[in-house]
């Protein structure tokens, strides 16, 4: 029986348009999208695609513990 996860992604807006996706649970699990809804489907595909991965090599599949928060500062550069 196929177990049930779920994983937050961080859709990040791309300098010359489309998106960047990661999904800070999975270190190296990450897509494009040029919609936010391509983003949604990619990072399905992604995330199966990594847990495979995972899973051939005999690594353990990390489980997300809480979702990521998003928090902003301010630094003078």
């Amino acid at each position: 029986m196929e177990s049930v996860r779920t994983y937050s992604i961080v859709v990040e807006p791309e300098a010359d348009g489309g998106y960047f996706v990661t999904v800070p649970a999975l270190p190296g699990c990450f897509t494009r999208g040029s919609t936010i809804e391509e983003c949604q489907d990619r990072a399905i595909e992604a995330i199966e695609t990594h847990i495979a991965g995972l899973e051939a090599d005999g690594e353990p599949v990390p489980e997300e513990h809480g979702a990521p928060k998003l928090i902003s500062v301010t630094v003078a550069a």
